[in-house]
């Protein structure tokens, strides 16, 4: 038996809410599974499962607020086809099955609340007839034996209209207490289930005012806007750390990009139709496999000493549309094809924008890239976040006078800059780094 507990989603988290449940006790899980959304200072985040077994008790309701560490369910493992159920030490032997008469069943299973009632116990032919019709078992009324679902309930859900197939426990009560009819949400869950999150972006705008003293109506600041303020203060606390705490130096220099940006063009145009490349994907590259070869700066500075990264999680910073960002990671960056790596990036921009980012994508990079080219920033020089020891920043791609081989014209550049901590490398670990991301770019074949 294991604890399903709290997760650590970033550097600056001490505790965070649980907002809703993705799974029901009763429900088989694998190691990787989503099981809960836990809203952050920064973000709502799909945390999953370190362990394969069954839900066991879930201890934490939705709504509550706890530290980093505490137990939020019972993950009990899978016993093995065949083995004889093995009782806790110091359990009583339970009676045999058959002791319970059906009548007793029924009763125990009808005493039960509706809403922590499991419908196991339909036949094959209901649950594919519940599947096919698009019904989820868990909202129909069974009028069965111990409340069981029959066909006839599940014939009856299909002719009458019903909110969509799949809905979270929390976010039908979250419906009911904003008013959202849930016929017209479409769910962005899995299998298209209806979350909180997605109640509350079909719920309408607050309209509830005050009247202070002098007069007239102001509005009460939405929850958005509270979010917002609780961002900006984690990331001011977690920038503050970072200043006092880490000692600084700072590099740059510029990167001829003609090479790279012809190759892209050549690449692009040869290309089936579908999304190009673009000079981020180029870049980022660059910095993962510079990182690669230069490990000195891949990893987090703990308890006095560098320990180096289990290969390269590069951090990307993306800036949300409400205000602030969050470094989603993107996992073995170093060896992604630069298509896929594309891929990957769009998709995780997407779902960090939309609050649909899981745990394992915000947790343990070991060094961040920040790229504001897209803002028409030249350069950029960011603040480390701790307990990593590196950042590298990326400005936009810009043409500038340039000399090569004595000869003066117009070339592509851009600014690429490091930020590192003086406690685990000096100057020429850096100056390293950056002339291996400039080497990178200069043979973009090598990417």
């Amino acid at each position: 038996m294991a604890e399903f507990t709290m997760p650590s989603l970033g550097a600056d988290m001490d505790e965070g809410m649980l907002q809703e449940w993705l799974v029901r006790p009763g429900d088989r899980v694998r190691r990787g599974d989503p099981v809960a959304v836990v809203e952050t200072a920064k973000s709502a985040i799909e945390v999953e499962s370190f362990e394969t077994g069954t839900v066991g008790r879930l201890l934490v309701d939705p709504g509550t607020t706890v530290p980093v560490g505490t137990p939020l369910a019972v993950i009990e493992p899978v016993a093995e086809p065949g083995a004889p159920e093995q009782p806790e030490p110091g359990e009583r032997t339970k009676k045999p099955e058959k002791s319970v008469t059906p009548e007793k069943r029924r009763k125990a299973e009808t005493a039960r609340p509706v809403h922590e009632r499991s419908h196991g116990g339909e036949g094959p032919l209901i649950r594919h007839l519940a599947e096919r019709a698009g019904v989820d078992l868990d909202t129909l009324h069974g009028t069965g034996h111990g409340r069981r679902v029959t066909r006839a309930d599940v014939e009856r859900a299909t002719a009458e209209p019903r909110s969509p197939a799949r809905v979270t426990p929390f976010a039908r009560r979250l419906a009911r207490e904003l008013g959202v009819d849930l016929s017209g949400v479409a769910g962005t869950g899995k299998d298209g289930s209806v979350r909180a999150a997605d109640v509350r972006a079909a719920a309408p705008g607050p309209t509830v005012s005050v009247e202070p003293k002098g007069g007239g109506e102001v509005p009460v600041r939405p929850a958005e806007d509270r979010r917002a303020v609780g961002m900006r203060q984690a990331i001011a606390g977690l920038m503050a750390r970072a200043n006092r705490e880490i000692p600084h130096y700072y590099l740059s220099t510029t990167v001829d990009m003609a090479a790279a940006v012809d190759w892209m063009r050549e690449r692009n145009r040869r290309s089936p139709a579908g999304e190009p490349l673009l000079p981020a994907a180029l870049l980022l590259k660059a910095a993962a496999r510079a990182a690669r070869e230069v490990p000195e700066l891949n990893g987090y500075w703990t308890d006095n000493h560098f320990v180096a990264g289990d290969g390269v999680r590069l951090g990307v910073a993306v800036s949300l549309r409400g205000g602030g960002l969050v470094a989603p990671v993107l996992r073995n960056a170093d060896a992604l094809e630069l298509p896929q790596l594309m891929a990957d990036l769009k998709d995780l921009v997407a779902r960090a924008r939309t609050g649909r980012l899981r745990g394992s994508e915000v947790s343990d990079p070991t060094i961040t890239v920040t790229n504001l080219g897209d803002q028409g920033v030249e350069g950029v020089l960011g603040v480390i976040y701790p307990p990593q020891v590196a950042l590298v920043g990326f400005g936009r791609v810009v043409e500038r006078p340039w000399a090569v081989d004595g000869l003066l014209g117009v070339r592509p550049v851009v600014m690429a800059t490091l930020s590192a901590d003086h406690r685990a490398t000096d100057g020429a670990v850096g100056a390293r780094y950056l002339t291996t991301v400039d080497r990178l770019l200069q043979n973009p074949e090598e990417l």
